[in-house]
């Protein structure tokens, strides 16, 4: 599967709870980093989704919102990941900046440049990517 958004984490479905509507879908990725997707109960029903099964969860990197010493945060965002600044692209508008997170995972950002310069980010500094469980689409092959 190919798909344009640039954070693409392959990982083992470890729980689905089912609510009304939606479901929450917890993965667990390489390193046993967990990851939590927020999807309709139909779309469970499309992928045949169960406990076990291998899936893949895409992020776009415009999604990701980015921070630093956000360890003990209390945030509603499901997904918090701290890790090291592995890459920072600079561009007049838009920084692209990866984190590495752990297990080979690394989470893409796209933010605005004053962002980046208001972080102060730098390669090898620490830094923290935070995504909605409802930005996370679930697929599987």
């Amino acid at each position: 599967m190919k798909v344009s958004a640039r954070n693409t984490f392959e990982g083992i479905v470890s729980a689905i709870t089912k609510g009304a509507v939606n479901a929450e879908v917890a993965l667990t990725l390489k390193g046993g980093i967990p990851l939590i997707a927020t999807i309709t109960n139909g779309a469970i029903q499309n992928l045949g989704l169960e406990v076990g099964d291998e899936a893949c969860a895409i992020i776009k990197a415009s999604s990701v919102i980015l921070g630093t010493d956000l360890h003990d945060a209390r945030i509603s965002a499901r997904n918090v990941f701290c890790g090291t600044i592995a890459t920072i692209i600079e561009g007049p508008v838009n920084t692209e900046v990866d984190v590495e997170i752990g297990g080979g995972n690394i989470v893409s950002a796209v933010i605005t440049h004053e962002s980046a310069k208001r972080l102060g980010l730098k390669v090898g500094g620490h830094g923290c990517a935070i995504f909605k469980a409802s930005s996370v689409i679930i697929g599987v092959n």
